[in-house]
Formats: structure tokens, C-alpha cells, sequence
């Protein structure tokens, strides 16, 4: 065994308990700070939404999930486990490849039954404020605050030797600008305040973005829509209708809107609209941290961040985990937890503070040479075989095959082979057989 840190985490999660789980078993002492009053964060389904549907609004009532009631998971169970704890069926449970959210949060919550994390966790505690004690020393204040009564806040400070980030990155929602949206005069909502489709009955409807949110509204409102209009990037794209619909279409992307309501696209083509939903992702938002401008969100890109995961000059007294997109969430985020639990007791050394620097800023010159955006610093499409071998020599973890081979390019691959209706018409079980990666 070796050192052992007081850790704050920052979320409970997935994220958060996965943390939890390894901090505790390389001996850490742990408390998990967690808003709600259960675990399972935006798995948890929350039938409110924003008080501003766009969610631009500083002021607006907050709401942490971004569930719609008939999501379902857009990855096989089967890569949604952990090392050592498999998302299996339940008797009595959804039996489907693909299940619907309630039997992602029982999962989660079985998780964080079975390994004891439950009493780590101190529910209804919002932070409010992670910041060093001073500037010599590696230690971080977590100021919390619980509701008591109706009305009255009753905020806590305690000192931890280290602090890990883990507050998800799917409820501060990121719109589409174009000229006119100011004064257009329809609804706008952000996909983040979506639930169910009966607002949408007879309405003309234009959607934002090409994502898995965007595709599962579209599908579920365009029985009630009079019309949908799917906006989309890609150069050059002329307008089309949507195979598989009748009313709807897909446009390249919004050129400007009007005060009489239309939408102009690129390619010329006109819609009356009543509606516009941005399916267009999330920022990453972390209020509660004070570092003194160490660490930033530009454009969605934190940092510095070495690996996604710590700054280099407040390492290992800081990091995050849950970052990187276009990646399997679970398999990244519980090897990067792994990575820091390893850290902290000094069974892994880190780099040099020059050597971090060094490597993070090599990563930014290859998305330069990528033409990638700032905001695609933590995107893992081309990277993701690499960044999970890379954590699991860090943690000397021989992977199995599943987790070595198989990335969400992968599966995006294998899925687009089957329609928009791949969820039910998939068998996962018998695609990994005829591709080896089951023995039959």
C-alpha cells in the first residue's frame, strides 16, 4: 500500500463513483460530494426543464439531467460495464441490446451498492467552491452548501489533500448563432430541456445538429410535426427529404432567420418555422473552481491539461476525469480513474511539470495540423485506440480484447449499417462473433 490522501470528489455519477471505487481501493480516504439526494447524476431521469428552454439564462432554475423519457442508450450494454462489473440483464429488467435509461441508473445504483460506495457519498451537498489553501501548499478547500428548510442555505468548509472533477459535462447547453436569432420570433430550445414530443403536433420544426439526440427527436416527433427541417455541417450539402419520412427534410445549415419567421439555409431554400431545437452539445462549466486563471475553458477547451486529465503545475492535487468525447465514456473514464488513484499513492509517477507541458502542447499542434477547432481539444475520434492503451500502461493493465479493439468509431461504423432503427435491429452478440470478438 502506499500513500493514502484525503480526496474530495466532485460528482456522483457514473464518473464520480467510478473515481470513488479506485481512489478507495488504492486506499485513499473519499467523500463524494453529490447535489442530488441519490446517485446516478444525468442518468437519473428529471421530468422538469429550464426555466429558459435555451438555458442561456444565469438565473434560470438549473436542471442537471438531460434525459428525454424515451431515451435509450445508443452503445450496446455490453460495452457500458466496467472492468469488473458488467452491465448484465437483470431479471425483470430491459432485456434489450440497447435498454432504455431506467436500467442505466440501476445499474449505476447496484454499482454503487456493491462496492460499498453509498456511505462515501454526502447527498443534497452542492459545491460551491474548490480553491488552495495558499499558494505553497498542495491543499484545496471544498466549500458546500446543503438546503435547510425551504429557504435557508447552510454552507460548509473542509480542507482536502486532493480534489478529482467529475460533474459530467451534459448540462450547460451550447446554441447555434446565425444572423436574425435575436429577433426571430418562434420558440427555441436546446435539446438539454427536450422531454416528450406532444408540443411539436402540427407544428413546423427545424432541427440543429446531426448528433444521436438530433436523429431520436426527429424520429420522435415527425408523426406530430406538420414538417421537420434538419440542418446539418457538410459543404456543399443541398436540401433533401429524410429517407424513411414523409414530412421531413434535411438543409445544409441556416444561413440567417427573419422576423416574420422564416429560416433561410445556406443552399436558398426557405421554411416558415415555428419551432428550432439546437441539438448542438454542452460546454464544459466548472463555477465552483478558483485557480487563480491556472486552469481555463476556452472555447471548450480546459486546460492546461495533461492527458485530459491533470494541469501540469497543480498536479496530482487536481485533476478531471470524464473530458474526452467521441470515445467510450465508461472504458475511458474508469482508466483514467485508475490512472489517478495510482498517482496519488506513488505506485505511477508523473512527468515533469516541463514534460507535461511539453506533451500537452505537442497535442494542441496536432489538431492544428488536423484544421480541428479549439473546441475539439478533448475529442477522441482518431485517437481513442491510442489513449486507451496509453492509460492501461500507466496502470500496467493488460486489457481484454473488447476493450482494446473496439472504440466508438467502431461502433458507429457497425451501426450505420442497420438504419435508424439499429437498436432493434442489431444483434450485437452475433456481429462481435462474425468480427472475433467472441469466441464462438
Amino acid at each position: 500500500m502506499g500513500e493514502s490522501y484525503k480526496v474530495a470528489v466532485i460528482g456522483g455519477g457514473m464518473a464520480g463513483l467510478l473515481t470513488a471505487k479506485e481512489l478507495q481501493r488504492e486506499g485513499h480516504r473519499v467523500t463524494v460530494f453529490e447535489k442530488a439526494d441519490k446517485v446516478g447524476g444525468t442518468w437519473r431521469y428529471d421530468s422538469r426543464v429550464e426555466t429558459d428552454p435555451l438555458g442561456l439564462d444565469p438565473n434560470r432554475l438549473i436542471v442537471h439531467s438531460s434525459l428525454y423519457r424515451s431515451l435509450r442508450v445508443n452503445i450496446p450494454r455490453r460495452f457500458m460495464g466496467s472492468l469488473d462489473y458488467p452491465f448484465l440483464e437483470k431479471e425483470g429488467g430491459d432485456p434489450r441490446f440497447f435498454p432504455g435509461h431506467e436500467e442505466v441508473l440501476g445499474f449505476i445504483e447496484d454499482f454503487a451498492r456493491d462496492f460499498g460506495l453509498m456511505e462515501l457519498i454526502r447527498f443534497g451537498h452542492e459545491v460551491v467552491r474548490v480553491e488552495r489553501v495558499d499558494e505553497v501548499s498542495h491543499e484545496w478547500v471544498v466549500e458546500s452548501r446543503i438546503l435547510e428548510g425551504k429557504s435557508r442555505w447552510e454552507s460548509k468548509e473542509e480542507v482536502f489533500e486532493a480534489v478529482v472533477i467529475c460533474n459530467g459535462k451534459h448540462t450547460v447547453p451550447r446554441i447555434a448563432e446565425f444572423p436574425g436569432r435575436d429577433t426571430w420570433p418562434g420558440l427555441e430550445l436546446h435539446s438539454h430541456n427536450y422531454r416528450t414530443p406532444e408540443q411539436f403536433n402540427n407544428k413546423i420544426v427545424v432541427v440543429i445538429g446531426n448528433g444521436s439526440s438530433a436523429a431520436d427527436i426527429l424520429k420522435e416527433i415527425s408523426p406530430l410535426a406538420k414538417q421537420v427541417h434538419q440542418t446539418i455541417r457538410r459543404p456543399d450539402f443541398q436540401s433533401e427529404r429524410l429517407e424513411n419520412h414523409n414530412n421531413a427534410w434535411q438543409h445544409p445549415r441556416i444561413e440567417c432567420a427573419h422576423k416574420d419567421g422564416k429560416i433561410v439555409f445556406e443552399d436558398g431554400s426557405i421554411v416558415d418555422a415555428d419551432i428550432i431545437i439546437h441539438c448542438t452539445g454542452y460546454k464544459y462549466s466548472f463555477p465552483f473552481l478558483r485557480s487563480n486563471g491556472i486552469v481555463t475553458v476556452d472555447d471548450n477547451r480546459v486546460g492546461p491539461l495533461y492527458q485530459h486529465v491533470f494541469p501540469p503545475s497543480l498536479a496530482p492535487w487536481i485533476s478531471f476525469v470524464g473530458l474526452p468525447f467521441k470515445a467510450m465514456p465508461g472504458m475511458v473514464i474508469e482508466l483514467q480513474a485508475k490512472w489517478i488513484a495510482k498517482v496519488l499513492c506513488g505506485k505511477v509517477k508523473l512527468p515533469t511539470q516541463e514534460e507535461m507541458t511539453n506533451s500537452m502542447e505537442q497535442h494542441y499542434y496536432r489538431l492544428e495540423k488536423r484544421g480541428w477547432p479549439k473546441h475539439y481539444t478533448h475529442n477522441l475520434e482518431e485517437d481513442e485506440f491510442e489513449y486507451k492503451a496509453w492509460l492501461a500502461a500507466q496502470s500496467d493493465l493488460s486489457l481484454p480484447e473488447l476493450w482494446k479493439e473496439i472504440t466508438l468509431s467502431t461502433l458507429l461504423k457497425a451501426r450505420s449499417d442497420y438504419g435508424s432503427n439499429y437498436r432493434d435491429t442489431w444483434d450485437v452478440d452475433k456481429w462481435m462473433q462474425t468480427n472475433g470478438f467472441l469466441k464462438r
